[in-house]
């Protein structure tokens, strides 16, 4: 199976997780949800691929739904939950690196065969995570804000679009911070320039391929009687 159809297998397989997690747990779902994917992502965006003929990191599918994420919050239960996922992916990230710092500082036993991978990928930790911390904080945090922002201008109508305009701008943010921190002086300028635009474009396309998901998520929160639904205080 090539990259690009690997690509977007993952993306809908990601989306309909993120569903069921809503589905079986409300907005203690999303929440986990935000967790898992700051962490796993983190891990992933230290792996560069080919995909359609350009280099990108892994990791934009899974953050791209930590998005999806906080906008289905925001919707459902109003703009201080959307706020408390955000900051509950930031203690996680903290809380996942200083861990494995510590478990990459400890001395293995002679029949390890571990160590040395993890101390290849968590080593570049640090790094990674104060590019994706403060790139997730200004980012995240403006979607949140962009979202009830455009939620208020259109009396609570069009979803699709708070959901989009929010995300555009927030993911740009994200993607020129985080490349900034993480990667100058890693790549080569060609290649670091690449990945940002890649970085961008491939979000880009995540947020808009989020937008039927969003929409069957606030349909399955009507369902089950969930949420405030208008709430932007």
């Amino acid at each position: 199976m090539n990259n690009e159809l690997l690509w977007f297998l993952f993306m809908l397989i990601d989306f309909s997780i993120a569903l069921i997690m809503f589905k079986l747990f409300k907005k203690e779902g999303l929440y986990s949800l935000i967790v898992i994917s700051i962490i796993v992502c983190n891990i992933q965006v230290t792996k560069t691929v080919n995909i359609f003929g350009l280099t990108a990191t892994l990791g934009n599918i899974l953050y791209g739904s930590i998005f999806f994420a906080t906008d289905l919050l925001g919707e459902i239960y109003g703009k201080s939950e959307a706020r408390k996922g955000v900051f509950i992916g930031f203690a996680a990230l903290i809380s996942m690196t200083i861990y494995m710092q510590f478990a990459i500082m400890f001395k293995p036993d002679s029949s390890d065969f571990a160590n040395e991978h993890l101390r290849v990928i968590f080593s570049m930790m640090p790094r990674i995570s104060v590019a994706s911390l403060s790139a997730y904080l200004l980012s995240q945090l403006h979607d949140v804000w962009a979202f009830h922002f455009w939620k208020e201008r259109t009396g609570g109508k069009h979803l699709w679009l708070r959901n989009n305009f929010s995300t555009m701008m927030s993911q740009l943010i994200d993607s020129v911070v985080f490349c900034s921190i993480a990667f100058i002086g890693v790549f080569d300028f060609s290649v670091w320039w690449q990945i940002l635009l890649t970085t961008y474009l491939f979000k880009l396309i995540v947020a808009a391929i989020d937008t039927p998901f969003i929409y069957i998520g606030r349909t399955l929160a009507l369902r089950m009687k969930e949420g405030v639904f208008g709430e932007t205080a």
